[in-house]
């Protein structure tokens, strides 16, 4: 079973040379301190960063320098800042090669909701709807259950939904795994998890073919 940072571990081998990505909050922040040393990535922030490195070190934090998230940040050499304008225009112009952001649910269908549970108080949606609907490739870094043990990858989502039929892949503690038409098909397995954990863990329809691998980090 992986933790947060394995999860964003796996992920960061989705990023490609030459890509431009955004990261959302949550386990999606950590992504960029697994990114491959060999290519060049420009990973962008909605408050109007391009050019993001990973987390500084303790003790040499920039106040100044903070992501979407309110976290401080580094930035690499050739970094830029902007307004909120620009920052949304390159989201839906679809500059943005990569999305990776958190889920409270998803469905098989690929639906995703990820910024209200009814009762709460919440700040507002922020740019999720934006990159949800304007991002063609949409990977969700998310815990399998909630802490009650329950599936998060359901049939259809219970709370608002921020988007539709947008996610195409999701990496959690137990699996990787990708939106098809046909259901949530199982492509790895984390270290010491079972197909059967993961069916177990699974509300939604999961395609199962084959043998699954255990995933590499």
């Amino acid at each position: 079973m992986l933790d947060k940072t394995g999860i964003a571990k796996r992920i960061a081998k989705e990023v490609k040379d030459g890509y431009y990505v955004n990261l959302g909050i949550g386990i999606p922040t950590l992504v960029a301190n697994y990114v491959r040393d060999d290519i060049e990535v420009e990973f962008q922030s909605e408050n109007g960063v391009l050019g993001m490195g990973p987390f500084p070190f303790e003790g040499e934090e920039d106040a100044d320098l903070i992501n979407a998230g309110k976290q401080t940040i580094t930035t690499l050499p050739g970094a830029s800042f902007f307004d909120s304008s620009m920052s949304f225009s390159m989201i839906r112009g679809q500059h943005v090669d990569l999305t990776i952001l958190g889920a409270m649910e998803v469905s098989e269908e690929g639906d995703i909701a990820n910024w209200k549970i009814p009762g709460k108080m919440v700040k507002g949606m922020g740019g999720a709807m934006d990159l949800v609907a304007s991002a063609e490739n949409i990977i969700v870094a998310m815990m399998h259950t909630n802490k009650a043990g329950e599936s998060k990858l359901l049939k259809k989502c219970s709370l608002p939904l921020t988007g539709v039929a947008c996610v195409k892949k999701i990496v959690t503690n137990l699996a990787v795994i990708e939106v098809t038409s046909d259901g949530f098909k199982l492509l790895e397995r984390a270290p010491g998890i079972s197909v059967e954990d993961i069916r177990k863990a699974t509300e939604g329809t999961l395609i199962v073919e084959g043998d699954i691998p255990e995933m590499e980090l």
